[in-house]
């Protein structure tokens, strides 16, 4: 596995983000998806690196810096020919070490509470990420799921 950031124009990554968008879009309701685009994911206080076997697209995830030792996981995704392989735990303890070489000590996440949303969930509570209360930017929604783990 080899992991390239910030490799957002890269033709198979941007076919993933698209993808990913629409998917996260159209399972939530108006007003609780809290998913970046690809503008947003360029922004200076957010690190992104794409995951490959190869030539073949494993996935992608993005680190934002919220606080001093504080970060957010944000658009993680596995392509669908590698879902349910094993690659999901794969691509966070990627992210996880990305974000201590960062000085990050402190990974919080949001995720949807719907049963479309239902194996990131597991993923992460496999990960160690606890359940915890809104943070940064995010308030109380019956939509949203909140994670947390110490690093």
């Amino acid at each position: 596995m080899k992991s390239i950031e910030n490799n957002f124009d890269n033709p198979i990554v941007n076919t993933l983000l698209h993808y990913h968008f629409y998917q996260l879009r159209s399972n939530s309701p108006e007003g609780s998806t809290h998913v970046l685009d690809i503008e947003g994911l360029k922004v200076p206080s957010i690190k992104f690196w794409s995951i490959w076997e190869e030539d073949k697209l494993i996935g992608c995830g993005a680190l934002k810096f919220l606080e001093k030792n504080h970060g957010e996981f944000k658009s993680i995704r596995i392509a669908d020919e590698f879902r349910a392989k094993g690659y999901g735990i794969k691509l966070l303890d990627h992210l996880i070490i990305e974000a201590k070489k960062n000085g990050i000590n402190k990974i919080s996440l949001e995720t949807g509470a719907g049963n479309f949303f239902k194996p990131a969930r597991k993923l992460f509570e496999k990960a160690g990420f606890k359940t915890c209360e809104p943070f940064a930017h995010y308030k109380v929604d019956p939509n949203s799921c909140y994670y947390s783990k110490d690093i």
